[in-house]
């Protein structure tokens, strides 16, 4: 069952000179106002207590619903007033948007606030995906109404979900990462128009939603190698991703391209081994990291991966990679920086797409050898 969690937040200017007891008076009187306004909306209210705090005082109520209140005055001005509540899908809200409009109204009215804001029920249900974050980690709710897949592979947690706007889309670690109304983000990272890859030799690192294999088979490539670690990923997308990878995942080999499960890494190096060059490598991987430095297990496997995938291109090949949200410069800049001192000198440009299930703009890097 979801706890529902309403939210409201209010400014009033204090006088600073007020002495801390008498502000603490005041503050208790204007809780006990507050409730009773809370009372016309929700029913049967009971008194918990009160809680003297370093920077003010909260309140603590609970009601039907098995409903808690919480009301904190916090020095110097700032009300909150939380109400948490479990709500079955057949039950109606106990405190819906419009309601939390008129008490907003009301306690704004009481305090003569200079500014306040009402949010909708943040709904928190540990067996149900709703809420994913962009690249910088600001939380988007999705109209997802059931969830088709869900596995933990060795690598990772694989789920696909349904939306109403976007179709079935897979998430990995809880991370968006495509749905049937992405096309633009394959279209974007293989520069569709752009590029051209009839009769051209092409490795995937990843990609194990079949998107990108099926968007490039289209274009009459002489061969594509496609290397993914997890075939857990690879079982989904088959049985519930179909409007992305329609049946290229159905078998492992055809008659221009082969998928092959392990490690991409080892599998660079027997193509170095043997001396294999290829026109594109396409790293479908992890995204570049959001962090302070280019530091980590994962920055390291990515200059690992681009190091190695430079020694299987051709003297004119092409790196084609996603790299992460408009919205996270920093960790756009660093994995420039990485470019800039990868063992093989190289020149870049980038496109950038919304994606739709992103919900944000996306970068895209074409990577080629200084000639």
């Amino acid at each position: 069952m979801p706890v529902h969690t309403v939210m409201m937040d209010f400014h009033i200017k204090y006088n600073n000179s007020q002495q801390n007891a008498k502000l603490i008076k005041e503050q208790n009187a204007l809780v006990e106002e507050i409730r009773n306004i809370l009372d016309k909306f929700i029913p049967n209210l009971k008194f918990i207590q009160t809680l003297e705090l370093d920077d003010g005082i909260a309140a603590i109520y609970v009601g039907v619903k098995s409903s808690m209140i919480t009301i904190r005055c916090m020095n110097p001005g700032l009300i909150t007033i939380n109400v948490e509540y479990l709500k079955n899908d057949s039950d109606e809200e106990l405190l819906p948007f419009d309601t939390a409009g008129k008490i907003e109204s009301l306690v704004k009215g009481l305090t003569n606030s200079d500014s306040s804001h009402k949010y909708p029920p943040f709904k928190r249900d540990p067996h149900y995906v709703r809420y994913l974050v962009t690249s910088d980690e600001r939380i988007l709710e999705y109209d997802i109404d059931s969830v088709v897949f869900d596995e933990t592979s060795p690598y990772q947690r694989v789920q696909i979900v349904h939306s109403k706007s976007f179709g079935n889309l897979l998430i990995l670690d809880d991370l968006q990462n495509l749905s049937e109304r992405d096309l633009i983000y394959t279209e974007t990272l293989m520069q569709r128009g752009k590029e051209h890859y009839k009769d051209k030799e092409i490795v995937i690192l990843g990609g194990g939603d079949g998107g990108l294999l099926y968007e490039l088979l289209k274009e009459k490539p002489k061969f594509v190698t496609m290397l993914e670690l997890d075939e857990v990923v690879i079982k989904a997308c088959r049985e519930h991703l179909r409007g992305c990878c329609f049946d290229v995942l159905d078998k492992y080999e055809g008659d221009n391209y082969k998928i092959v499960l392990g490690d991409c890494v080892k599998s660079l190096n027997e193509m170095i081994a043997n001396g294999t060059k290829v026109d594109y490598v396409f790293g479908d991987l992890t995204d570049i990291p959001v962090s302070t430095t280019p530091q980590g297990e994962v920055w390291d496997f990515i200059r690992l991966i681009l190091n190695t995938s430079f020694q299987v291109l051709k003297p004119n090949g092409k790196y084609m990679t996603h790299g992460n949200g408009i919205s996270s410069p920093q960790s756009l800049k660093m994995f420039e920086e990485q470019l800039k001192n990868l063992n093989t000198p190289v020149e870049f440009v980038t496109d950038r797409a919304f994606v739709p299930s992103f919900l944000e703009d996306w970068v895209f890097y074409q990577v080629w050898s200084k000639k």
